[in-house]
């Protein structure tokens, strides 16, 4: 078990599959700094053609704020202990300012289930990060997307069955999912 792991990701709403991503991270280190990519799509949109979701409001309906309340709501829920976490920014789309929010010396982890996935995987490794595998999926593999989550949420369908039950009380309470429907809708 090493001292510091870092993983990453937008987080643009909460679901159990980037629960299992958490939670194998958190499996492998002390403490698990968890980075919210496109902490805002203003002033770190997305800067790759491989990043479609980092420039649109409606693929990013939640604030950082919301995000990191969300993620440490869930993680708390599934018996993590808050000193054993961190949530930081993560500027992806500008990753020479990575290690002013992240550490330098810790495992990097990733899955891959997608060409934007292997970009940025390519984009730590350029910057000297230590970037350990965690998984590579198809998409058939792969389970729900926080996309196909916010379109079911759109269509004001069974979203719930997908997300911790701490992030649905998040959604509900912050009337997120309202908020989802009227950027589909408007």
């Amino acid at each position: 078990m090493v001292e510091r792991g870092v993983i990453h990701g937008r987080f643009q709403i909460l679901h159990l599959k980037h629960m299992e991503y958490l939670l194998a991270a958190k499996m492998r280190c002390k403490i698990l700094y968890i980075g919210i990519t496109h902490p805002d799509i203003v002033s770190y949109p997305a800067t790759s053609p491989q990043d479609v979701h980092g420039t649109i409001e409606r693929d990013n309906p939640l604030t950082y704020i919301e995000r990191y309340e969300m993620i440490k709501n869930a993680l708390l829920e599934f018996g993590v202990k808050r000193e054993e976490f961190e949530i930081i920014p993560f500027p992806v789309s500008r990753p020479e300012l990575l290690t002013q929010y992240a550490p330098e010396n810790a495992v990097y982890y990733m899955s891959i289930c997608g060409e934007w996935d292997r970009e940025k995987y390519r984009i730590l490794k350029e910057h000297g990060l230590d970037v350990e595998l965690l998984w590579e999926r198809s998409e058939e593999e792969r389970g729900i997307t926080a996309t196909q989550l916010r379109d079911v949420i759109a269509e004001s369908g069974d979203w719930k069955q997908y997300v911790p039950k701490a992030a649905a009380e998040y959604i509900e309470t912050h009337a997120i999912d309202e908020r989802i429907r009227k950027l589909y809708y408007a």
